[in-house]
């Protein structure tokens, strides 16, 4: 796998409250994006913290199992990280008055033997690329989702729904929290994304920019570029991996 991840600030917010980590060895890849809310510097708390937190936990849980990893502990360790993050971030929030409320998404990504696996929480999403085709993986957990799913409107509306920014599910808002776990079969790349991206380059764009030449870390910048150009009115980070080889 090439992998390559960016993050920037976007064109109307004094700071940057998404984090990202890409970590790698000769058996597996691993990415996550959180993408931070709350309070007076909440948002880059929470999402670093639950970041820190979430990778500690998968590898510790991993290397558990040594030799003998299968599909079903990498599951069940993400969905312990996703746990343990969320404990994370909540217990600090109730520790300072000035972060209670703080929360953060997260969609995370663990490549291994051609599979990947993912876990999401919120409206940080995961797509994959295969031969040409783009299609979204994860689904929002957003009130503007839940508003497509009953029919109340349709995915035209949806796109610029004054709402778009509720989330119904995030870490560290309630003692539980409810992840969503897809495994991915086949694909050529997969791209992590925090709602910057997603909310200003349409899938039309996305897929235009992934499907060109060159290599990951152009794409990766030319995917920032269009968010910027498209408004740039969130913090927007990208990561993405691909098969070598793959366009």
């Amino acid at each position: 796998m090439i992998s390559y991840g960016k993050s920037d600030t976007g064109k109307v917010r004094r700071r940057n409250e998404d984090s990202f980590k890409i970590s790698e060895c000769d058996e597996w890849v691993s990415a996550v994006v959180c993408d931070g809310m709350g309070g007076v510097n909440g948002g880059s708390i929470a999402s670093e913290l639950a970041l820190c937190v979430y990778a500690d936990t998968l590898f510790k849980e991993i290397g558990k199992s040594g030799a003998d990893l299968t599909g079903q502990i990498i599951k069940n360790s993400m969905l312990f990280a996703v746990s343990a993050a969320n404990n994370a971030v909540r217990e600090r929030a109730e520790k300072k008055a000035e972060l209670k409320g703080m929360g953060t998404t997260l969609v995370a990504a663990f490549v291994w033997q051609d599979k990947a696996y993912v876990v999401n929480v919120g409206d940080s999403r995961l797509y994959k690329t295969l031969s040409g085709a783009f299609s979204q993986v994860t689904k929002d957990h957003s009130f503007v989702q839940y508003l497509v799913d009953t029919g109340a409107i349709t995915e035209e509306e949806a796109v610029d729904h004054p709402n778009k920014n509720v989330i119904t599910r995030a870490l560290g808002i309630a003692h539980e929290v409810d992840a969503d776990f897809f495994m991915v079969d086949s694909f050529d790349g997969l791209l992590l994304c925090s709602d910057g991206l997603s909310n200003y380059v349409s899938n039309d764009g996305l897929r235009a920019i992934l499907s060109t030449g060159g290599t990951v870390k152009n794409k990766v910048k030319a995917l920032i570029d269009a968010a910027n150009n498209g408004g740039g009115g969130d913090n927007i980070t990208a990561v993405l991996l691909m098969k070598e080889g793959k366009k």
